[in-house]
């Protein structure tokens, strides 16, 4: 069992605020074994028909815990697990609940009631690149072609069998059963374009055409894959400058190990790595959480990866650079015309100690992603 130190005190901090903490995240993230790791806590699979018994009443079943902790991992198989939850964060606020999912709560049927106030969300994402050296990877590229679910990461070797049987539990277990959907077929085709097409613009038409489904379907196809934290769709900032994108998003895959099986690479060049690693900057700013993040494009197509809004007039600004050396200030230059304050970051995998440097009339700060985390927290 691998330590992840960062998780658990996200956990604790949010416990700290809520006495019911959701863990949400994608199949094999790791989210069992962070749950099984917590120390004095009572751990329950809610997969088991056992555990759907003895929280057939849920007053006495809490009232029967006799550790301050207790685990309901995928809590989402209970029949009933909105009240189960509710009961525990309004009649036991002293038990600190942990539960697991793969889908945002109350996405889904099932949960008739969000928790809203009484709960916190921890959303786990695939292995930090600050984790790399407890998963024994020494080279980052490693992660970027193999993604960060700890049994990709860890097998022997690179095999795309570990993917496709992924998708195939994914649709089976997390969007079959949750979200009553049938047509598996074009669900995967669509998940698969997301992947090829990942860290682009999101083009509904375009999509549509490709998997073989209406633009509404699609429309409502991303919005499940949005809620099971298999894509992300990042929304452009805007304020009233009329040459900016203001509408169309982009979208980003969760692991860089599926977008590389879903464009066939099974090694990386040059080039392939600096899209990856925007990838696990995204990871890295998602599991801050910040709670704004976009990107930047106007309609000369200058760009900025990341958008951090901070405060009422302050914008941070962060660029992914596999070469540090590489980075060429066109599009933060334009950003700055009409968002003059903030911090402007260069994220690379070649800076260690970080330094600053003028670029033109800009001050720009070249970071590695511990650091960045650091002056974004």
């Amino acid at each position: 069992m691998i330590a992840r130190p960062f998780w658990t005190a996200r956990v604790e901090v949010a416990w700290r605020q809520a006495s019911v903490v959701w863990l949400a995240g994608v199949r094999r993230a790791g989210k069992t074994v962070l749950a099984q790791s917590l120390a004095d806590a009572a751990y329950f699979n809610c997969d088991l028909p056992s555990t759907a018994e003895r929280v057939r009443d849920p007053e006495s079943f809490l009232r029967a815990i006799d550790r301050p902790l207790v685990v309901l991992d995928e809590v989402h198989q209970l029949p009933d697990p909105s009240r189960l939850l509710k009961i525990a964060a309004d009649a036991f606020p002293r038990l600190k609940v942990l539960a697991t999912g793969s889908s945002t709560l109350a996405a889904t049927q099932k949960f008739r009631d969000s928790l809203t106030g009484r709960k916190r969300t921890v959303e786990l994402v695939p292995v930090l690149f600050e984790e790399l050296g407890a998963f024994g990877v020494a080279d980052v590229r490693k992660r970027l072609l193999r993604g960060g679910l700890p049994p990709a990461l860890l097998a022997g070797t690179h095999a795309g069998e570990f993917f496709a049987e992924w998708m195939d539990s994914y649709f089976a277990r997390d969007v079959q059963e949750l979200f009553r959907l049938e047509k598996r077929a074009g669900f995967l085709r669509l998940l698969e374009l997301v992947l090829r097409q990942s860290g682009g613009m999101v083009e509904l038409t375009s999509l549509s055409k490709l998997a073989g489904v209406s633009r509404p379907t699609v429309a409502n196809w991303l919005e499940v894959l949005q809620v099971t934290h298999v894509a992300h769709l990042l929304r452009p900032y805007a304020a009233g400058g009329r040459r900016e994108i203001v509408a169309q998003p982009k979208i980003y895959g969760f692991d860089t190990g599926f977008v590389c099986f879903a464009r066939g690479w099974d090694s990386l060049r040059a080039e392939d790595c600096g899209l990856l690693w925007e990838h696990l900057v995204l990871e890295t700013l998602l599991s801050i959480p910040l709670g704004r993040l976009h990107f930047w494009r106007d309609k000369q197509q200058r760009e900025v990866d990341f958008v951090v809004p901070r405060g009422r007039a302050a914008v941070d600004a962060v660029e992914c650079k596999w070469n540090a050396d590489a980075f060429e200030p066109r599009g933060l230059a334009a950003f700055r015309e009409s968002y003059p304050t903030g911090r402007n970051f260069v994220v690379s995998p070649q800076v260690t100690d970080g330094y600053a440097r003028r670029q033109g009339d800009l001050a720009v700060e070249f970071v590695s992603l511990p650091k960045l985390r650091e002056r974004l927290s």
